[in-house]
């Protein structure tokens, strides 16, 4: 696979800020750095900072590490038991409610949860040394409670040795205990800038990249200059809950980062699966008019098309084939390919098939008759399925 971005470029990279999402970064980092993207600066808010400080440090094996084996009291002085059956709708009993729900007010009346853990995390993880000689710029975001105002910070120019606090000014979600960092109180930088573009823009950024997480917290409108070039890694499924540090999570999410990425970097198609493609429209068509007559039949029997004049190829072509891409919600612009793309990836899901590799259209769908014949699911798909 070629890339389909321009290589020869320096990109500045912006980490929105997510708290627990903050994994798909990572996995979306990866892809980029496989694929040889030049990276001259990073921009983070809250975990895009922490994140930022990682990448600047270019060691992949560090980043994926921490986030493999995140936990809950690896962030915050909590049980990591209880937090996880907080999450697990299935696990959490009405007592586990009740319980969860006094632990929760009391570490509020106290002022937050404790984050002396989250500090460890950082003194382990972030050489400050390395930051300042790495040729990566790094700017973060926070918001000085002290000062009422949001500040855009120069990493590299912090007093020497408080690189780790501005790290955790920057990331003070509202449910952690406050303390006041050399005199002054900071909270998320997300309050009022949780995807920190102008960082990088007001710099003379012209080319940059944004991995989003969707936080919470509050999103600039940003004017983007004429000439400037914004790529956009962002997931479309759910990365969970902010507070949700679960090594399993993170792991998973950072998968779905490293594959979100590639799409953008490679151009694969795919609403929910990767797919290599480089077809013709003619291909496509040829795939839908290569159907078995008893599919053809199935069809027409099932949707019950108007034939008084029409054949059953025309019913075929002027009836089902709008019905489906209508089913599918593909919109008034469909075309060949995209119904025929939109068909497989149906399919796949229903079969359960793997997202997380690189299919071509032919894999796929011969995966997806493999499937359908080992588990003997043919009878049980939606007529449309039938077709590939």
């Amino acid at each position: 696979m070629e890339p389909v971005i321009d290589l020869s470029k320096e990109y500045g990279l912006v980490l929105e800020g997510g708290g627990a999402k903050g994994a798909y970064q990572i996995g979306a980092w990866k892809a980029l750095r496989e694929a040889g993207v030049k990276i001259r600066g990073v921009a983070g808010t809250s975990v895009g900072a922490l994140n930022g400080a990682l990448i600047c440090m270019d060691d992949l094996e560090q980043a994926e590490r921490l986030w493999k084996t995140i936990a809950y009291s690896k962030v915050m002085d909590v049980n990591d038991e209880l937090m996880g059956r907080l999450f697990d709708k299935e696990r959490m009993t009405s007592e586990d409610w009740r319980s969860t729900l006094r632990d929760i007010f009391k570490v509020l009346g106290e002022g937050g949860a404790d984050i002396a853990p989250l500090r460890r995390l950082l003194e382990e993880n972030v050489d400050e040394d390395r930051i300042r000689n790495s040729p990566v710029e790094f700017y973060s975001c926070t918001y000085s409670v002290t000062d009422h105002r949001e500040l855009d910070v120069d990493m590299k120019t912090v007093p020497e040795g408080q690189m780790q606090d501005m790290l955790l000014a920057s990331s003070y979600l509202p449910v952690f205990k406050n303390e006041k960092l050399h005199g002054k109180t900071y909270v998320d930088g997300g309050v009022t800038n949780v995807l920190p573009v102008n960082a990088l823009l007001e710099r003379g950024y012209e080319n940059l990249i944004l991995i989003r997480i969707f936080g919470v917290g509050h999103e600039k409108k940003i004017t983007i200059p004429e000439g400037t070039t914004v790529l956009e890694i962002a997931p479309r499924t759910s990365l969970g809950s902010i507070l949700q540090f679960d090594g399993a999570k993170s792991r998973r999410n950072m998968r779905i980062g490293y594959y979100d990425a590639m799409r953008m970097l490679y151009g694969l198609e795919g609403k929910i699966y990767y797919i290599e493609e480089n077809k013709e429209e003619c291909y496509y068509l040829k795939q839908l008019m290569q159907i078995r007559p008893e599919i053809l039949d199935l069809l027409l029997e099932s949707g019950k098309p108007e034939r008084e004049s029409r054949s059953a190829l025309r019913s075929y072509m002027e009836v089902i084939l709008p019905r489906i891409a209508a089913d599918l919600k593909l919109g008034s612009g469909w075309n060949y390919k995209t119904l025929y793309l939109a068909i497989l990836e149906a399919s796949a899901r229903l079969l359960r098939i793997g997202r997380y590799r690189i299919y071509t259209v032919e894999e796929l769908a011969a995966a997806v008759r493999k499937k359908a014949a080992d588990k003997a699911l043919t009878e049980e798909l939606p007529a449309f399925a039938h077709m590939i």
